[in-house]
């Protein structure tokens, strides 16, 4: 069994974290993307998280993103195969349940590249927002202490709602 979830007070390391792991992966893959941000709730200062860095690569092309399976084990990250997200590959670096750092990789400027930004953006634009998810994810980690899959899916409402304000202020 993985760790229990735990929702962290926000550590400005998290920021100085993501950085040192950016550069390892870019030194690590260089040609093979397009940008690398960091995203999550780790990303988002004021915000209590998970203490795991979630990071994106954007790329021109997912079908060739097995050619950087080798360069990226070699600083520690795991391919997961997730057969239920075609529109994204992933990496985990640290043991299953209990990993450090997730890299989630996107076409670069696609939907899902462009919604994790969003998301983001829009929780560090908007407190009381922030604020609402931070008490959900308290919440969350309370009820499903063992079951990230549960936790993960219960915070859907939440995105798919600040998502809809995103897609509303933008048709203004």
């Amino acid at each position: 069994m993985g760790r229990a979830i735990t929702i962290e007070k926000n550590h400005k390391a998290w920021a100085h974290e993501y950085i040192v792991e950016k550069i390892k992966i870019e030194q690590n893959i260089k040609g093979h993307f397009k940008a690398i941000e960091h995203i999550g709730s780790t990303a988002i200062p004021g915000l209590g998280a998970k203490p795991i860095i979630d990071m994106m690569i954007g790329v021109d092309d997912l079908e060739k993103v097995h050619k950087m399976n080798e360069p990226l084990a070699a600083i520690g990250y795991t391919h997961v195969y997730h057969q239920e997200f075609p529109d994204r590959r992933f990496f985990r670096k640290g043991e299953w349940r209990k990993g450090t750092h997730h890299l989630h990789v996107y076409t670069y400027n696609g939907t899902e590249w462009v919604a994790r930004q969003q998301f983001r953006d829009y929780l560090i634009a908007h407190k009381e927002e922030r604020k609402a998810y931070e008490t959900l994810k308290r919440s969350l980690a309370e009820r499903y202490r063992n079951d990230v899959v549960s936790y993960t899916n219960a915070k859907e409402p939440f995105i798919q709602e600040i998502m809809a304000k995103i897609a509303y202020e933008e048709s203004l």
